[in-house]
């Protein structure tokens, strides 16, 4: 038997007057999703935990199959893993954005232009944080480049408990409110200033504005946990797994699950990505050995954010054509298989911003009885009648059920 899991990550979404009235995912052209529904089992699945906030770590974990309430210590450890830092005990790693804010002299009253600045080239960004670590790295404090607009700060013996707001949370508002807060919060709105005093002017930042994109003219400190222990995929669920995502947080919950690793050439993290290579390298890996493939696509979630209806349809399109499509021509191969498709969250459109809403997911394989379900979406999901109450026991019921 082999089990593939396709993550669409933010895909659920609300009706939209646009698309007329209809969700992302009902109005978008999805025949293979809606083939699964039709020869199996869609339902709603809670993935967020109450207590908990609705960010990609905790969601992913819990779709994974690890309880959150048991495994979490927060964000960005898990990326620190993904990017080979080696986190020791009284270390606190902290997601470092770069980040395009405007160019009010007090940095309280600056508005959060966009949490991606630009979606930033990884190289361009690079030149960034390693300016920001010959200028601000310390004994204690150090700054690691990561892929496009996602980095890291370690803070040997930082605080754990400091309010830190996602700046994807706050797109299009006023930063005053959201600074850090509590414990070690002056040190870290010391380093976001100091950040902006750098970056403002930096001859990358200078040839970006030349160019018409957003300058990344500041780090912005978020995320904040200490390194985390998974016990291995394999010892929870029996089986040999690999993860293929673009982005550092799904890769690091696969190192410390245990599972292969796999970078696909060419994935980026948003629509302009290489969706057909992540599909040949899921059924790669189980030609390989692999008993279970977790896929995580991040496209959709970076639309929502970006509140651009558009784009996330078309990357809701592009993962059933060019994902979920070649994969199931693939497995035709293959003696037995089952495949999930789900959303870790919803990441609405309206709210640009992730939300703890059950999400809807279908499950089928090889032979599956037909059902009187004919499309995957959020209201057929609900229609069903079926919530699975968390992550681990939506797992536990697609590989035994």
């Amino acid at each position: 038997m082999k089990y593939i899991i396709v993550v669409g990550d933010g895909m659920a979404d609300y009706p939209r007057p646009e698309l007329e009235n209809k969700t992302p995912l009902q109005y978008a052209n999805t025949p293979n999703m809606d083939l699964l529904a039709s020869r199996g089992e869609v339902g709603l699945v809670k993935t967020v935990p109450e207590g908990f906030a609705p960010g990609s770590d905790v969601a992913n974990l819990s779709v994974m199959g690890y309880a959150p309430e048991k495994y979490y210590t927060g964000r960005s450890p898990l990326e620190a893993v993904s990017m080979g830092v080696d986190l020791t005990d009284v270390d606190v790693a902290f997601r470092c954005n770069l980040v395009t804010l405007s160019g009010e002299p007090d940095y309280a009253r600056k508005q959060m232009v966009d949490y991606s600045a630009g979606e930033i080239s990884s190289e361009e960004a690079r030149e960034l944080i390693n300016v920001i670590e010959s200028q601000l790295g310390t004994g204690d404090k150090h700054f690691y480049p990561g892929i496009s607009y996602r980095h890291l700060m370690v803070w040997r013996g930082g605080p754990e408990k400091t309010a830190l707001t996602p700046p994807h949370d706050i797109s299009g508002q006023i930063v005053g409110e959201y600074l850090p807060r509590g414990d070690g919060s002056s040190e870290l709105l010391e380093i976001m200033q100091q950040s902006y005093a750098i970056l403002r002017n930096h001859p990358v930042n200078v040839t970006r504005v030349e160019k018409g994109l957003r300058p990344a003219n500041s780090v912005w400190l978020w995320g904040q946990g200490k390194r985390p222990a998974l016990p291995l995929f394999k010892d929870l669920y029996r089986l040999e797994g690999a993860v293929i995502s673009a982005v550092d947080l799904i890769m690091g919950i696969g190192i410390c699950a245990g599972m292969q690793v796999i970078k696909v050439p060419g994935a980026t993290g948003n629509i302009h990505t290489n969706f057909k290579g992540k599909a040949q390298a899921a059924l790669q890996a189980l030609q390989d050995g692999a008993d279970y493939v977790y896929l995580h696509v991040e496209a959709p979630d970076e639309a929502g954010h970006q509140g651009d209806t558009d784009i996330k349809v078309r990357a809701i399109e592009e993962i059933d054509r060019n994902v979920l499509g070649l994969i199931m021509d693939g497995l035709a191969e293959f003696a037995d298989y089952k495949v999930m498709v789900l959303p870790d969250h919803p990441t609405p459109l309206s709210t640009r911003t992730h939300t703890a809403e059950p999400v809807p997911f279908v499950v089928s394989g090889k032979g599956s009885a037909h059902s009187s379900v004919q499309a995957y979406n959020e209201e057929t999901a609900t229609a069903s009648g079926l919530m699975i109450p968390d992550g681990p026991s939506l797992m536990r019921r697609f590989i035994n059920g």
